[in-house]
This record gives structure tokens, C-alpha cells and sequence, in this order.
């Protein structure tokens, strides 16, 4: 499977800019595979041991899903959860108003700062998944490592939420690598979601252009959006407004692809 080109790389945007708190102090890197380029985020240390509920992949490799093909007209906005507390706060608020349900993707390192925004997250009836330790070019890394960066996230999760999350997600890619799908499975997850409407919102072009842009789904859609972003926080009602007016009801990740 072709990947895509790291969209912050591409752009020349500084990660600690574009993450918006969600990685760790820079140190050197761990040593990235033959085949792919270099990295600089931190080393991975060992993971503690933790018992998670999720069910081993069939086969030992994860299965990519990127749209639901039901037909029904429902929608899955997922989050990448990173960023400070207040923008969680406001964001899962409209949600509310609106009876709207998301899938947040957490950050271990959002996690670990953060625990209340992932519970906040759960609490509103939402759902988590697994997004990273700390949000690598995860395909730039050598297989144990990793499993690590996956691994420490699941387990993270579990302290955090009582769950390790039932999707998980690639960093810095539309599409899961191959593997990258051998090392989700690995950890347990059976499937990973990727997306097929991407809201931009990560490049901060303003609230008009995010709304815009998730004009593009439909039915079966899983749109791409990240916590941590005021835009995305001023672009939310709109969006709500717009997929309400299309006959479109933003649920769970788990309930669009029931």
C-alpha cells in the first residue's frame, strides 16, 4: 500500500507546533528502518505491563477500514485527541447541544498530561481509540519500537479509561502501511480506521475552510478532525448544521460500522 507523505512534513510545519503539546521533549530518535526516512521524535521506553480487553487480530495483522459501506446515512467524526483541556471542553459541549456522538483518538502523551480530557471524553457517552504514544512518522520506525509506541498508548488508555480503546489509528498518514497493520494486530487491535474526508483543520485555515472541506462526506464517511484547534471549535456548529440539513447523524466510529 502506498503511503502518503507525512502531511506536516510536506507542509514544513514544526512538529511540536503542529502536535500543540501533544509530543514529549525532543531527543534523539530511535533507529528507523531501512526503508524509510529519518525521525525526531523521542526514544520509546518499555511500556509497563498491563491487562487490556482487546481481542488479538485474526491472523496477527489488524484489517484497514476507512469508510462504512451500510448505506445508512451516518457519519463518524473522529478526533485526534491532543491539546489543551478548555478546547475538549467546548468541543464535547456543542456535541452535547447537537446529541452528537464522535470517536477521539488519544495521544498517550495527551493522555498522560491530560487524564480528564479522555474521561470528559468517555463520560459524554463518545468513544476512544488508540492513536499513538507520541505521534510519530510511525512507518520510519523499526518494528519493536513500534509495537511500542502502540502498545504504550493501549495500555495508557486502559489506566486512564478503563479501556484500551476498540480502533486504532496511524500518525502522520491517511493509510495504515502494511506494517503498521502487523504491528495493530500485534497489540491487539483488529482493526485499524483511517478516513476518507480529511477536514484540514490541523493547518488552521480558518473556520469557513474546515466547514467547507467536511462538505465532502457522505454517507458512510469517517471524517478526520483534531482537538486542540480554536478553528475547529469555531467551525463545529456549522458542520453540525450542514450534515443535520443533509440527513446526516454523526455517531460512533463502532456504531457507523455496526
Amino acid at each position: 500500500m502506498t503511503r502518503r507523505i507525512s502531511r506536516r512534513a510536506a507542509l514544513g510545519i514544526a512538529a511540536t507546533t503542529a502536535l500543540a503539546g501533544c509530543a514529549g521533549p525532543p531527543t534523539a530518535a530511535p533507529p528507523p528502518s531501512s526503508t524509510s526516512r529519518s525521525t525526531t521524535t523521542p526514544p520509546i521506553t518499555t511500556p509497563p505491563t498491563t491487562t487490556t480487553t482487546t481481542t488479538a487480530a485474526p491472523g496477527g495483522s489488524a484489517v484497514e477500514v476507512v469508510r462504512a459501506t451500510s448505506g445508512r446515512p451516518e457519519v463518524a467524526l473522529t478526533f485526534h485527541g491532543a491539546g489543551p483541556l478548555d478546547i475538549t471542553r467546548q468541543v464535547l459541549a456543542l456535541l452535547a447541544k447537537n446529541n452528537a456522538k464522535i470517536t477521539v483518538f488519544a495521544v498517550g502523551t495527551w493522555l498522560q498530561a491530560t487524564p480528564d480530557g479522555a474521561r470528559m471524553v468517555r463520560d459524554g457517552g463518545h468513544e476512544l481509540g488508540n492513536h499513538t504514544w507520541s505521534h510519530p512518522d510511525l512507518e520510519a520506525y523499526q518494528p519493536g519500537p513500534m509495537l511500542t509506541e502502540i502498545e504504550r498508548c493501549r495500555d495508557e488508555l486502559s489506566t486512564v479509561a478503563g479501556t484500551p480503546g476498540t480502533f486504532f489509528r496511524q500518525s502522520q498518514g491517511q493509510h495504515a502501511t502494511a506494517r503498521e497493520l502487523v504491528a495493530a494486530g500485534q497489540a491487539g487491535y483488529t482493526r485499524t480506521l483511517s478516513y476518507d474526508v480529511d477536514s484540514l483543520d490541523w493547518t488552521d485555515p480558518g473556520a469557513a475552510a474546515i466547514r467547507r472541506a467536511v462538505t465532502a462526506a457522505t454517507a458512510g464517511s469517517v471524517v478526520s478532525m483534531h482537538l486542540g484547534h480554536p478553528g475547529t471549535v469555531q467551525a463545529l456548529p456549522g458542520i453540525l448544521t450542514d450534515l443535520a440539513a443533509r440527513g446526516l447523524t454523526p455517531v460512533t466510529a463502532t456504531e457507523l460500522l455496526r
